[in-house]
């Protein structure tokens, strides 16, 4: 029990030190444009690429997974909800999965 405590605040002090360091030692603002706006990206950029790879290789057919993430890509594209964009790339995957089994 002990062992499993000491576990647990050393892994809060591991994930909560790159977070407050930052701010310690830098006390101004940054006042380059093209280093804040690459920070802006940053999360974006990496959920998007947590996110790729499982998009690819969840339905087990490659073909399905390109269609439905490009019927994805199209409706966010022309800027509709989650929620559809979501249910549309499910659906679609669904369908060309019952034709390709």
């Amino acid at each position: 029990m002990q062992k499993t405590i000491v576990a647990v605040i050393l892994m809060a002090a591991v994930t909560y030190i790159p977070r407050v360091l930052p701010m310690i030692i830098v006390k101004e603002r940054s006042k380059s444009r093209l280093l804040r706006s690459f920070l802006y990206y940053v999360p974006y950029a990496a959920l998007g690429a947590m996110t790729f790879p499982g998009i690819l290789y969840s339905t087990g057919h490659m073909t399905s997974a390109l269609i439905g993430m490009t019927v994805a890509l199209i409706l966010a594209f022309f800027e509709k909800g989650l929620l559809e964009v979501a249910v549309s790339a499910i659906v679609t995957v669904y369908l060309i999965q019952l034709f390709i089994n």
